[in-house]
């Protein structure tokens, strides 16, 4: 979003809590490029993931970021499951998801020797994406055209006004305020709290946040498998899904976790407990039974910033703009969660779209 902003000619500072860029929900996700196949026909969702899914594959054409279009199979494991797999495709043609194959069980398997399925969906626009190298190319863009990162600097609250927004920020043990016409909450998991700590905001507009942690396990040794795979969605949770890193090292996960509301973003605990891996092996081999006893290794985890409970249905992604609460020069982006990776070159075009500038 800054790099955004400054190439549009606006000095631009972005305030990053921690003291490196990308510790959080960006650098802790399984780095796919998705191509906008699940999301409801008309959402931000399925809009900006399939713009910005060709946006993010131009970028790193464009800056040497290391990626790959890997492909992408989803697969039916049972006939119980078939009908939703031809529900999903036809989703993903609503979405403008044109590239998307059904393939016989035999077909995936001739792709995919290692497969179980009765079948499945190949995406050959999926891919995968180095997530620290993005943010150092979007940082690196930022700089170029006059912006800066503030480290270790945190909001504390913000005073909006029509005039103005004043920023009470602390950076490293100094209080200081800023001034700016422009304020983007992109705070991730604290972007809820910064939205409550907003000064003339009306509180309809500053949703409760709500933490599902994702562990995910890596995988002793080289996968049999070229492409990633998905099993068929499970609600808003796309279930335990096999990815690949750019060393064709395969990990699985994410699960899902809901942690307790109110819990302190700054407080969770990101250690995999290595004795959710038993329900791993079931939910795997149910698409991959040759998965070898022992092989699953503790990797690392993420938290969905999300903005919904256990038991509701998944939102769209929230960009509350002047057009939602009627304060200028103020945007919260809110529930970011998965496609946000993929969508976010897209959210930040939305954002400006917004904003007027």
């Amino acid at each position: 979003m800054g790099r955004a902003l400054a190439q549009r000619g606006l000095e631009t500072l972005v305030l990053e809590r921690e003291n490196a860029i990308g510790t959080g929900v960006s650098s802790r996700n399984s780095e796919v490029i998705h191509a906008g196949i699940y999301y409801p026909e008309g959402s931000l969702k399925a809009r900006l993931c399939v713009r910005g899914k060709q946006l993010l594959y131009a970028l790193c054409e464009s800056h040497g970021i290391a990626h790959r279009r890997c492909g992408k199979l989803i697969v039916a494991t049972d006939a119980a499951q078939l009908a939703g797999l031809k529900s999903l495709a036809d989703k993903a043609a609503r979405n403008g998801v044109d590239d998307l194959l059904w393939l016989s069980g035999e077909q995936a398997r001739a792709l995919e020797p290692a497969l179980a399925c009765e079948a499945a969906l190949l995406s050959p626009s999926t891919g995968i994406v180095d997530s620290h190298g993005l943010m150092l190319a979007l940082q690196g863009d930022l700089e170029r055209a006059g912006g800066a990162v503030g480290l270790a600097s945190t909001v504390q609250a913000i005073v909006a006004s029509a005039g103005g927004h004043v920023l009470r920020v602390q950076s490293e043990g100094v209080e200081m305020e800023l001034q700016a016409r422009i304020v983007v909450n992109a705070a991730g998991l604290w972007a809820p709290a910064v939205a409550a700590a907003t000064e003339g905001l009306d509180a309809r507009f500053a949703p409760q946040a709500h933490f599902s942690k994702g562990c995910y396990f890596s995988l002793a040794g080289r996968a049999p498998f070229g492409r990633l795979v998905y099993p068929l969605p499970q609600d808003a949770w796309l279930g335990v899904h096999l990815t690949l890193d750019l060393g064709g090292q395969a990990r699985f996960g994410p699960d899902a976790q809901w942690l307790p509301d109110g819990t302190d973003p700054a407080a969770i605990d990101y250690q995999v407990d290595a004795a959710r891996a038993e329900a791993f092996y079931a939910d795997v081999r149910r698409y991959w039974p040759g998965l070898p006893d022992g092989a699953l290794q503790p990797a690392y985890s993420g938290v969905r910033p999300k903005i919904h409970g256990p038991d509701q249905p998944a939102p769209d992604f929230r960009i509350d703009g002047p057009g939602a609460h009627g304060i200028a020069g103020l945007v919260n982006l809110l529930g970011i969660e998965s496609p946000g990776l993929t969508s976010s070159l897209a959210i930040a075009d939305e954002v400006l779209q917004q904003l007027g500038v």
